[in-house]
């Protein structure tokens, strides 16, 4: 018999949202993980996709969390055949990776871990890896790096969504950076953004709940603007920041080729992602560049606030308090129609459609 670990509520110290179920930690990773075997994925396969989910979650960021497992079991790419990720070409510090149609949650982690390795080596590395829709969140795969010792950049570039300033049809895709930076006895600091006017994913939320986009964030098909999400949805959308958004999406987008991305099918536009590592101590002595990091957290901290401002934070800051909380109270609370799906999938009740990974 499956263990469920459910939570009882009165033990956390969490108010839990109502139409909610509430989970352990370890309970919400077994519950996506027999979900996504239950689909076809294999299970060190299911290991990887779900320790971002679950990771997501307790940072905080609900619509990343455990929803997604769905969304990638549902994906029409992660149902078509997929080959073993494997590097079509290398040097002692860059590797460019064929994803193999895998979602980008295998195979931009598998990225990682190559920039990972090749930086350790050589104090620097430039990983790009194509053929993977889907990755979910930046901030994730360059974590390990920060905690490691070393300075990330990581982008990734997409299908089209977003509209250049001007025009009628996306060419671009939603194209978020990130950075990730190592610190002195604290959390890594990660800057993790995407370049859009407004989240995709809020603009697929309001298409299903006829909620109106605010006004000039969204397009039409014809490129007319539109505050209707179900129209936003099949037009686009507009980078943020008018034309400094539009020149970060832009580099993020070329970036991606540079990674790739129109490697696989011919696009200029589809799914890419690159990793740029640096250790620090190719330009400072060791230890210098977290010390001095930590300085200048100290002086941003200790800032004049204005009235009603606790603490001043520093991006991803709030991610890890929230993620200690949750881990401290040990609960996850989800939807309770997602936690029925879920166990639909881990269950068998419903067959798998993710075709297993060949092996070249």
């Amino acid at each position: 018999m499956t263990q469920v670990h459910l939570k009882p509520s009165s033990r956390s110290g969490l108010e839990q949202p109502p139409g909610t179920v509430r989970l352990t930690v370890e309970g919400a990773r077994d519950l996506t993980r027999r979900a996504l075997v239950g689909a076809g994925y294999s299970v060190e396969e299911a290991k990887i996709i779900q320790s971002q989910l679950v990771t997501n979650a307790l940072d905080g960021y609900g619509p990343a969390g455990l929803n997604r497992a769905l969304a990638i079991i549902m994906e029409p790419r992660a149902r078509e055949p997929r080959r073993a990720i494997r590097i079509v070409h290398e040097t002692p510090n860059s590797a460019l990776l064929d994803g193999g149609n895998n979602v980008g949650y295998l195979a931009c982690w598998r990225a990682s871990e190559v920039a990972l390795e090749k930086a350790r080596a050589t104090g620097f590395a430039v990983v790009g890896v194509n053929n993977c829709p889907f990755s979910g969140r930046n901030a994730h795969y360059v974590e390990p790096l920060a905690r490691a010792g070393f300075v990330a950049l990581h982008t990734t570039s997409g299908m089209p969504h977003v509209l250049p300033l001007g025009g009628r049809k996306a060419v671009m895709g939603t194209n978020p950076i990130c950075f990730a930076f190592p610190t002195k006895g604290r959390d890594p600091i990660i800057v993790d953004m995407s370049t859009l006017a407004i989240m995709w994913g809020d603009v697929l939320l309001h298409a299903r709940t006829g909620e109106p986009l605010p006004e000039g964030v969204g397009f039409d098909s014809d490129g007319n603007p539109t505050t209707d999400a179900s129209k936003a949805a099949k037009g686009g959308v507009a980078p943020f920041g008018g034309h400094k958004g539009y020149a970060l999406s832009l580099v993020v987008q070329i970036l991606g080729l540079m990674a790739g991305a129109h490697l696989p099918r011919g696009l200029s536009s589809d799914y890419a992602g690159l990793f740029i590592v640096v250790d620090p101590k190719l330009t400072l002595p060791a230890g210098a560049f977290e010390e001095h990091l930590d300085l200048f957290i100290r002086d941003l901290k200790s800032t004049p606030r204005r009235e009603g401002v606790n603490d001043i934070l520093v991006p991803s800051e709030r991610a890890f308090r929230q993620r200690r909380i949750q881990q401290e109270a040990d609960v996850v609370d989800i939807d309770v129609a997602l936690h029925s799906a879920l166990e639909q999938w881990a269950s068998g009740e419903k067959s798998a459609v993710i075709q297993p990974c060949d092996a070249d």
